[in-house]
């Protein structure tokens, strides 16, 4: 089968990845699941793997298939496997979990002591097929597509997780800030907008992206280049600021706004990365303010998101592109050029 895969770190995207063909994956295991993959979704953190900012975190053998935000269809399944068979429309979570290890057994997914994450530690899905096991795929209800649905099994469910701590600490009437209305944030901005009754400030330095954040259910816009977002946050709020804020850029220049921004005792929440946060300790203890991070979500958040799209709430803009076409898609997200998710299609 043909693979796009990652022979050594690079800083130019547009040989970040060589098509290969490689064998189509086996079952190795009782509960091992085989995707014929129908969509998978470029993210920004596809970028940061070619980069090699991973290398610190976690253990990588080149070369290695990339593609964390999979879906399509069951393809073969292992002796014990009940949950899906072959034939079934699935997403994956990109992380395949034990299930006995402690932090699994209280449910925390993302601290699996002894995980295997698809396009980070393991092969992934910008290929025809993808290994994975029954612990990771959802079915799909009838009439939601694969192809459609495939970045919702990272983006999705990291804007997910932060909208849904942010939410829990949310009352009728609070203001929350959405920095980044890309391909996370507008994820994030109609998770919020669903599940609360608060009041939704999109940032954000493009127009474009504004006025989408508008057609999402935005209450306010603001556009940070031309605008002092503390200013317009400090007049929206009454001087109180928000209550929370899901930064989904994580740039210095974001992660600086927390403290004026932030009323006390609320959260910044950093879902995007890249930058650093500069603070003084007094300024988080008088503010008793909190930066939170945030990596992808559980598997049942991953359900529940998928509840999200089925009922309406949740809509994904993407764009497709073919296999062959990935290291343009990697040059044109780091630029800035895909507005919603990049979705990148089996030969």
């Amino acid at each position: 089968m043909q693979a796009a895969r990652l022979h050594e770190y690079t800083d130019d995207m547009s040989e970040a990845l060589s098509i290969d063909d490689v064998d189509r994956p086996d079952l190795e295991r009782s509960d091992d699941v085989l995707i014929e993959v129908e969509g998978a979704g470029w993210c920004q953190t596809d970028n940061h793997i070619v980069e090699g900012m991973w290398t610190d975190y976690v253990d990588q053998d080149l070369p290695m298939t990339l593609g964390h935000e999979n879906a399509g269809i069951v393809a073969d399944v292992g002796d014990e496997v009940t949950l899906v068979e072959e034939g079934d429309p699935v997403i994956c979570h990109p992380v395949q979990t034990c299930g006995i290890c402690r932090p699994c057994r209280l449910g925390e997914d993302m601290y699996c002591e002894n995980q295997a994450f698809n396009g980070l530690t393991t092969d992934g899905g910008f290929a025809e097929y993808v290994l994975t096991t029954e612990r990771a795929v959802i079915p799909l209800p009838d009439g939601v597509d694969p192809t459609e649905i495939a970045p919702h099994a990272d983006a999705g469910i990291t804007a997910y997780h932060a909208a849904k701590k942010a939410t829990e600490a949310l009352n009728p009437g609070d203001t929350c800030i959405v920095i980044g209305i890309g391909g996370l944030g507008h994820i994030g901005l109609q998770c919020v907008d669903a599940m609360s009754a608060a009041d939704v400030v999109a940032v954000d330095v493009k127009a474009d992206a504004l006025e989408l954040a508008d057609d999402l259910g935005a209450h306010h816009t603001v556009d940070s280049s031309e605008e002092d977002v503390a200013a317009v946050v400090a007049d929206l709020t009454d001087e109180v600021g928000a209550q929370q804020v899901l930064d989904f850029v994580g740039r210095d220049e974001t992660t600086a706004l927390g403290p004026d921004i932030v009323a006390q005792g609320g959260d910044h929440h950093v879902i995007g990365y890249g930058g650093h946060v500069h603070e003084p300790c007094q300024t988080l203890v008088f503010g008793e303010m909190s930066y939170q991070g945030d990596l992808v979500g559980r598997y049942t958040e991953l359900q529940e998101l998928v509840a999200l799209v089925d009922r309406g709430d949740v809509e994904l803009h993407t764009e497709r592109h073919d296999l062959g076409e990935i290291n343009t898609v990697a040059e044109r997200l780091e630029h800035g050029e895909i507005e919603g998710r990049a979705v990148v299609l089996p030969p």
